[in-house]
């Protein structure tokens, strides 16, 4: 595995999309499919090796990432700041510069290089979102509202506020909606 980050830098929003989603879709997902979760959004295989990154670790993150889930579902702005700033309190987040592996200089708001894998999750999670509430002013997250789809997406384009995780759920939805009406209409005799 390349030390090297995606083209485009980190994205810890999208990370933390793609666990919390992992997780809520499978609880007990396992350790190596966290670990290569973790890989496609730049961590070291050295840092990802079974004795750097155990079940105890991988059991951990799964809990944090619960704990997130509970802010990416969250659609009271106020609720969802309130939330992670306590998050941020607790997991003693000081925002400080860090370069490693080979990474370039990034932004980590853990205890220090020694925080544990929940620990790292927790604070860097919480900062995302809260970059992103700043940034957009809005909750700019969700969980889609298509029937049946439980996904988790981040809404940072342009425009109205998003409400499907992506255009086939939304399409979908559209589709079954006019469907519903068309034989409401039929069955009233309009």
């Amino acid at each position: 595995m390349s030390n090297t980050p995606p083209p485009q830098g980190f994205r810890p929003g999208q990370r933390l999309i793609d666990i919390a989603g992992a997780v809520r879709r499978e609880p007990s997902i396992p350790r190596a499919d966290l670990a290569a979760l973790l890989a496609r959004h730049g961590e070291s295989a050295a840092d990802l090796a079974e004795e750097a990154f155990s079940e105890a670790d991988a059991a951990s993150l799964r809990r944090a990432a619960g704990r997130l889930v509970d802010v990416l579902t969250e659609t009271d702005t106020d609720r969802a700041a309130h939330t992670i700033n306590a998050l941020l309190a607790e997991c003693g987040a000081r925002p400080r510069l860090s370069c490693h592996d080979g990474h370039p200089w990034h932004l980590h708001v853990d205890r220090g290089e020694d925080a544990s894998w929940a620990d790292w999750f927790l604070a860097s999670g919480a900062m995302a979102l809260a970059q992103l509430l700043t940034e957009h002013g809005r909750i700019a997250w969700g969980e889609c509202a298509a029937p049946g789809c439980a996904a988790l997406y981040l809404d940072t384009g342009p425009g109205a506020a998003r409400r499907y995780c992506s255009s086939t759920c939304a399409s979908r939805t559209r589709v079954a909606a006019h469907r519903r009406r068309r034989r409401e209409a039929e069955r009233d005799g309009h």
